[in-house]
């Protein structure tokens, strides 16, 4: 049984500057440094309309859609999850590469089944999720304690590439 404790929230002060570390990374243009398990996310806010970005690992990638699924570890109250719904057209950036993305929001029961899914290949990082966000999974080998914490506490997002966008290097190679 899923039990809920108390979430270790983000950070404030100055700890929220090693929180979104990995942004700066990105923006000094060392975003493969972090491989091909994470994506800086460049959307929209949903009152200011001014461009956000946060960095969000990638839960799965499907090459037949290609589309890229993320997990809202802090649930639907997230800024960036909040702000796709106001406005779902963004770009994701992995490694060097930026696509123009549409995001789509999986039910509860997807989003369940993604948890399973990402537990199953991921276990310790799973757990780890669990534990920041103040949830106690008492079987880890239970599959339905993973469906319940997609289902209940971990929305999903499926990020649809739309087309890819080139780079300014690119750009100056191809006149």
């Amino acid at each position: 049984m899923v039990k809920k404790g108390d979430p270790k929230l983000p950070p404030t002060g100055w700890r929220k500057y090693i929180w979104r570390a990995p942004i700066y990374l990105y923006r000094m243009g060392l975003g493969p440094i972090l491989g091909k398990r994470f994506l800086l996310l460049t959307h929209r806010g949903r009152k200011s309309g001014l461009p956000r970005q946060a960095v969000i690992e990638i839960v799965r990638y499907d090459p037949e859609r290609d589309m890229y699924y993320v997990a809202s570890g802090f649930g639907t109250s997230s800024n960036w999850y909040r702000n796709l719904q106001a406005h779902p057209e963004a770009t994701i950036q992995i490694g060097n590469r930026t696509y123009s993305v549409l995001a789509h929001f999986l039910s509860p029961e997807e989003s369940g089944e993604e948890m399973l899914r990402y537990a199953r290949k991921h276990r310790r990082a799973a757990l780890e999720l669990a534990r920041l966000i103040g949830l106690k999974i008492e079987d880890p080998e239970d599959e339905e304690e993973w469906r319940t914490m997609g289902r209940e506490f971990v929305p999903f997002v499926a990020l649809q590439v739309v087309s890819e966008e080139s780079t300014s290097s690119e750009d100056a190679s191809n006149p």
